[in-house]
C-alpha cells in the first residue's frame, strides 16, 4: 500500500460511507478538493497563470462529474509568492473564474496567504440526485476508458527534460466530458476519473469491489501508467452495451471497452508518482 492510501486510511473507519472516493457524498451534495501544488504537480515555467488556474479547477470538476453531480461553488485556498504583481493576481483569477463561468460554478470564498511558491487547494460542492461511486462494480461488467491514453506521460517526460509541449496538450488543459457522462449514468455501476493512471484506478476498483479483470488485449504501460489523463473509468453490465455505445457517438466520445470484472484481485504494475 502506497502512502497516500495509507494515510487515508486513518480515517475511514470513522466515516465508511464518506471518506474513499472522489468526493464526499453528505445528503444531496458532493464534496470534493484537490491540491494543486508548485513542484509536485506542476512548474511555472510549463504553464502559464492562466492555466495553472483553470487546470486547478479542472481536476477538482472532474471529481464532481465521475460521482454525477453537478458542481455548483467553489472555495479557493490560495498560497501566492511575495513576487507576484497585481498583473500575476489577475490572470490568476481570470482562470479561475474562466473555468467557473463554463461549468455554472459561484466561487463563493477561501482563503489566501503568502508563499514562497504557488499552492492551490479547491473544494467543489456539488449536488446529485444519484451518485456514483468507485464501489458498485459488479462480475461480468464491462470495464471502458473514454478517449485516448498515454500522451500526458508522453508530454510531462518532455516537460521534465525541458522541452516544449503543445499548447493544446491534454496534461496542460484536461478535456472532461461531462454531457457524455451525465447521459450514461443510468447505465453504469460504478466509476472514477484517471488521475493516477489506469492501473493505479484498476487497482483501487479491484480492492474496494473484491474483483478482478479478464483483459481482452494487453494494455502496454505508456497507456496503462500515464497519469493525469482526467478520462473517464467505468463500468457496466452486457445489457446496456448498445445504449452507452449510442450515447457515445452522439456525444463524439471514444469508448475503450477493455476488460471484464472477474473474480480474483489486480495489482497495477506502474511506479507510485506520489510521496516517492
Amino acid at each position: 500500500m502506497n502512502k497516500e492510501d495509507f494515510f487515508i486510511k486513518q480515517f475511514k473507519n470513522t466515516h465508511k460511507n464518506i471518506i474513499g472516493d472522489d468526493g464526499a457524498v453528505v445528503g444531496s451534495h458532493v464534496y470534493s478538493m484537490d491540491a494543486f501544488f508548485e513542484n509536485v504537480h506542476f512548474k511555472r515555467k510549463w504553464m502559464s497563470l492562466k492555466d495553472i488556474a483553470r487546470k486547478a479547477m479542472i481536476v477538482n470538476i472532474s471529481d464532481a462529474i465521475v460521482m454525477n453531480a453537478i458542481p455548483k461553488y467553489a472555495l479557493i485556498s490560495i498560497a501566492i509568492p511575495k513576487d507576484f504583481s497585481k498583473d500575476d493576481l489577475k490572470e490568476l483569477a481570470n482562470g479561475f473564474k474562466n473555468i467557473a463561468k463554463k461549468f455554472g460554478i459561484k466561487i463563493i470564498g477561501g482563503d489566501t496567504i503568502s508563499n514562497i511558491k504557488l499552492d492551490i487547494s479547491i473544494t467543489i460542492i456539488s449536488k446529485t440526485k444519484k451518485p456514483i461511486f468507485r464501489k458498485g462494480l459488479k462480475k461480468d461488467d464491462f470495464l471502458c476508458y473514454t478517449g485516448e491514453l498515454g500522451t500526458c506521460k508522453k508530454d510531462l517526460k518532455s516537460l521534465l527534460q525541458g522541452k516544449e509541449v503543445s499548447k493544446k496538450s491534454k496534461f496542460i488543459k484536461p478535456k472532461l466530458k461531462p454531457e457524455f457522462f451525465y447521459e450514461i449514468s443510468p447505465y453504469v455501476n460504478c466509476a472514477l476519473d484517471i488521475s493516477d493512471g489506469l492501473f493505479f484506478e484498476l487497482e483501487r476498483l479491484s480492492e474496494i469491489n473484491n474483483l478482478g479483470f479478464d483483459f481482452f488485449d494487453k494494455i502496454s504501460k505508456d497507456i496503462g501508467c500515464s497519469g493525469e489523463e482526467y478520462e473517464i473509468l467505468f463500468s457496466f453490465c452486457a445489457k446496456n452495451r448498445d445504449i452507452i455505445s449510442k450515447i457515445a457517438k452522439k456525444h463524439k466520445v471514444k469508448l475503450n471497452i477493455f476488460a471484464k470484472a472477474v473474480d480474483g484481485t489486480y495489482k497495477g504494475d506502474c511506479q507510485n508518482h506520489h510521496f516517492n
